[in-house]
């Protein structure tokens, strides 16, 4: 999430990213009529015709019980980056693993990325689906982070009424993980609790939120990112590091900032890199524009260099 958590609940936009961090999902079938998963967080297997519920594979198994599965399937499921740090893997293992089923029963993904025209009716099918299997699992969630992994590039995201714009862009970041995470669900019911109290308040922010998403729009669609004569990484418009500082101030507003992202912050704030939450808010990450600083500068924090992908699911 770049910008706009929490608002894009309250019906205002986010702007939400993919990075060059993929979950992968592939398929094999079986003789017997079971489903095997494989992965770095263990093995699953139960009969296909009464799957066991099982804690760690809640969005997977979600996905699996919507199609008509005729033979058992084996599910092998590899990611590059850890569960716990707030890249988005819920979102990303539900897309990945629908797009997989989808293929097996005959329902075709694009592998290239192309015009949004060409591509609008199966991968919204792929969108609606995996936001689905994220409402029957986790009960809420605005589906930004579905949209990232599905599309690609940076995303103008609005869930109610539901607006999807993505746009090609590609620059460097950098992820500091704060050493824990609270989960999203967690941190939406302390904040409404809080926003109950004082709507006002909180409505103000959340316009605020808005309208620094329709102003990164703005620059996106008429500053694109630029590459540097030397052939260094693409860079995002330098306004667009004014509205993320901007954010900051946002969240922090809205009592989402712990100490160990407020120490992240200040650390990029240090180094003249802008910087904020991303995500929900009281744990996880925080990002600055820019490729990474040494992993030294934030001490014991685990330090990420990602990049901003134009592309979304790839299917093979």
């Amino acid at each position: 999430m770049l910008l706009g958590e929490h608002a894009v609940l309250h019906g205002r936009r986010a702007l939400v990213c993919a990075i060059d961090k993929r979950i992968t999902a592939s398929l094999s079938q079986l003789p017997k009529p079971i489903l095997r998963i494989v992965s770095d967080l263990g093995a699953y297997e139960s009969p296909l015709n009464e799957l066991k519920d099982h804690s760690d594979f809640r969005f997977v198994l979600d996905a699996v019980r919507q199609y008509p599965l005729e033979q058992g399937v084996e599910l092998k499921i590899t990611s590059d980056f850890s569960s716990d740090i707030g890249f988005g893997s819920s979102a990303a293992v539900t897309v990945a693993t629908h797009a997989a089923l989808m293929g097996l029963v005959g329902t075709a993904v694009p592998a290239v990325r192309g015009p949004l025209g060409e591509r609008s009716l199966p991968l919204m099918d792929l969108f609606k689906r995996s936001l689905a299997t994220i409402h029957r699992v986790q009960g809420r969630g605005s589906g930004a982070d579905v949209a990232a992994s599905v599309f690609g590039g940076v995303v103008a995201y609005r869930a109610d009424p539901l607006e999807i714009s993505p746009m090609c862009e590609e620059f460097p970041l950098t992820a500091v993980y704060s050493g824990s995470k609270m989960k999203t669900v967690d941190v939406i019911h302390h904040l409404e609790e809080k926003r109950a109290l004082n709507p006002d308040y909180f409505e103000k922010i959340f316009d605020r939120m808005d309208a620094s998403v329709g102003e990164a729009i703005q620059i996106f669609g008429g500053a694109p990112a630029s590459v540097p004569a030397d052939g260094e990484a693409a860079v995002p418009p330098a306004d667009f590091g004014r509205i993320l500082i901007e954010n900051q101030k946002l969240m922090e507003e809205m009592g989402l900032c712990n100490a160990a992202l407020a120490g992240i912050t200040s650390i990029f704030k240090g180094l003249n890199v802008p910087a904020k939450i991303s995500g929900s808010g009281l744990g996880d990450c925080a990002i600055g524009l820019g490729s990474a600083a040494p992993t030294s500068t934030f001490g014991d924090y685990p330090v990420y260099a990602l990049n901003v992908t134009t592309q979304g699911v790839q299917a093979d």
